[in-house]
């Protein structure tokens, strides 16, 4: 990669007029509460919501011509799109929301596009939340789930491209490095594909430095919530690999495509895993100006942009895996 596009320099905006976008976007963020989750009823209660929102979700798939099937990876559950045609490749994806909301279905938008898109299959993994389940055991839910897909014979033959957002991006990250003990299911992952993720359970930097005014997340409990989800841990402990990825070992590992927001207390978390990533394998690290947590599903421009792009990304991996093959 090239100094042009590690860090601080993006291709985003394009124009005043999308930076003008984001920053009302986020005018309006500041009024509204920030997610946490030191107490465990606030994630059950958005979790019903979440559910109950996804009543009828098999209608937006049906819009595409696409269903999906639910499948069973020893004990976990993923949930599968897949094209219309034949699959050029594979996408695991991890979902987001803190470790204690969320499922598989939440990001069927952006999985549909990326069927749609790329030609590809996307699995999403339904893993444990840590309402319910200590940390570790959602790290199990996610091996278990990569290592079925990996030995799937359905996907025996095509490239795996694995993509985390936020927890995801945790959980994606640790599932690459807990797959280093069986090198050839890793050397069957084409690419790394994170968003704002965290990688260091004892809080980086900007993790301890966030205040009341961060978007979107709780600056300021930030460093407790991490504690609440490894009780009986010390911080030196919470730092060992793979529940904090990064502090693993990174050889042999893909190519990663990597954003982290401007605004995010999380910043730290990618700038230093990229930093690490890149002494073993190709990284492109985008630091999105004005942009807090979350930035991908707001409704700007901006977002829209930088999903396209990571698209293209997902599509040049794929065709790179197959001129290797020639």
């Amino acid at each position: 990669m090239t100094d042009s596009n590690w860090g601080s320099a993006t291709p985003w905006p394009q124009g005043e007029r999308e930076l003008a976008q984001v920053r009302a976007f986020n005018r309006k963020l500041a009024w509204l509460p920030r997610f946490k989750i030191r107490n465990r009823l606030t994630p059950r209660l958005i979790q019903a919501l979440l559910r109950a929102s996804q009543i009828g979700g098999a209608g937006k798939l049906r819009k595409h011509g696409l269903m999906a099937e639910r499948k069973m990876y020893g004990a976990v559950p993923v949930r599968i799109i897949r094209p219309h045609g034949q699959a050029k490749g594979v996408v695991l994806d991890f979902h987001g929301g803190g470790w204690v909301i969320g499922n598989a279905q939440m990001n069927d938008n952006f999985n549909i596009a990326m069927v749609n898109t790329c030609e590809v299959t996307v699995v999403s993994v339904d893993y444990r939340l840590a309402v319910s389940t200590p940390i570790e055991g959602l790290l199990d839910d996610c091996l278990c789930a990569a290592r079925g897909l990996l030995s799937d014979a359905e996907f025996a033959d095509l490239p795996v491209i694995v993509v985390g957002e936020s927890a995801g991006g945790h959980l994606a990250a640790a599932t690459l490095l807990a797959l280093k003990s069986s090198p050839g299911l890793l050397q069957r992952i084409s690419g790394a594909l994170l968003y704002y993720g965290v990688y260091d359970l004892s809080g980086t930097p900007s993790v301890h430095a966030a205040t009341p005014q961060t978007l979107v997340l709780d600056g300021p409990g930030m460093v407790t919530a991490l504690r609440l989800l490894t009780p009986d841990l010390s911080d030196a402990q919470r730092q060992q690999p793979p529940l904090s990825p990064l502090y693993g070992d990174f050889s042999d590992f893909p190519p990663a495509l990597m954003f982290a927001g401007e605004l995010d207390p999380l910043r730290d978390d990618t700038l230093e895993l990229a930093e690490r990533w890149r002494q073993s394998a190709p990284v492109e690290m985008y630091l999105l100006p004005s942009s807090p947590h979350g930035f991908i599903h707001f409704p700007t421009a901006f977002a829209e942009s930088v999903l396209a792009y990571s698209r293209q990304w997902i599509t040049a991996r794929i065709d790179a895996h197959v001129l290797n093959r020639k």
